[in-house]
């Protein structure tokens, strides 16, 4: 679920925590909505926190960075823990993402 969300000119950080599982993955989308819809340049998606990611989880992040794009701006994933950087191999995300 979303924790925290810090705006500093085009820079927008979302701060996720928990799981982020199929529940946590709506409620996250519809409180991100907002944020998506202003455009912003520079998104970091900063998952220090984040214990678990379900399949769910990672269709709302593809659809952060098609959104971004879209948009011209940038998307990146910092500190995953290793477990959920597993699943981003498997996946193919780790191809996809910007990891940091």
């Amino acid at each position: 679920m979303v924790s925290e969300i810090k705006q500093e000119g085009n820079k927008t950080t979302i701060f996720f925590k928990g799981e982020l599982d199929t529940l946590a993955s709506t409620e996250a989308e519809q409180e991100l909505q907002p944020i998506l819809q202003a455009k912003p340049q520079e998104v970091i998606l900063d998952c220090t926190k984040l214990e678990y990611i379900a399949s769910a989880g990672l269709r709302l992040f593809l659809a952060l960075l098609k959104s971004v794009k879209t948009s011209g701006g940038n998307l990146k994933v910092k500190n995953i823990n290793d477990d959920i950087l597993d699943v981003f191999k498997v996946t193919g995300f780790d191809s996809l993402f910007t990891i940091i």
